[in-house]
């Protein structure tokens, strides 16, 4: 999936206004401007409309993380240039402090159907030999899931 659309998504689903971007952003250490989160949250057949840049929303997701579970203590991490869905997923996990147990339900209130066994292999290291891809049908999901959840099933 692309950032700009999972950015879009997570703003609906914690219903964030720009200063509360802004905030998330912050929490990273990551400094923003009002226009440019307007410019990413376009959709990409709007006029304006930015692709925001892997290593900009890994900062967001990681701000995401600090603001939700709060700062680890020491440097905080760098942010990934070139982010992933497995990626996407794992942060997002952490942020809302999902087990896999909690994940399998926000996917099946999505009516996506998902065992443990293929969840475990999308959180395994690339060169295990049981890792998968996360695909943009399980994120999509996912988020769905946490839509429902925090939104209700609107």
């Amino acid at each position: 999936m692309k950032s700009n659309d999972i950015l879009r998504r997570i703003r609906y689903i914690l219903d964030l206004d720009d200063k509360k971007m802004i905030e998330v952003f912050a929490h990273a250490e990551q400094k923003v401007a009002r226009t440019q989160i307007i410019a990413w949250l376009k959709q990409d057949t709007d006029e304006g409309y930015l692709s925001c840049p892997d290593v900009v929303f890994a900062s967001f997701l990681n701000g995401l993380i600090n603001q939700r579970r709060g700062k680890k203590e020491g440097a905080q991490p760098e942010p990934e240039s070139k982010l992933n869905n497995n990626a996407v997923l794992r942060k997002l996990k952490i942020a809302f402090d999902l087990p896999a147990e909690d994940i399998l339900a926000l996917l099946a209130s999505a009516d996506f159907e998902f065992s443990k066994a293929e969840l475990s292999a999308l959180f395994r290291r690339p060169s295990h030999k049981h890792y998968r891809d996360c695909k943009d049908q399980v994120l999509r999901n996912f988020l769905k899931g946490l839509q429902i959840k925090y939104r209700g099933a609107n």
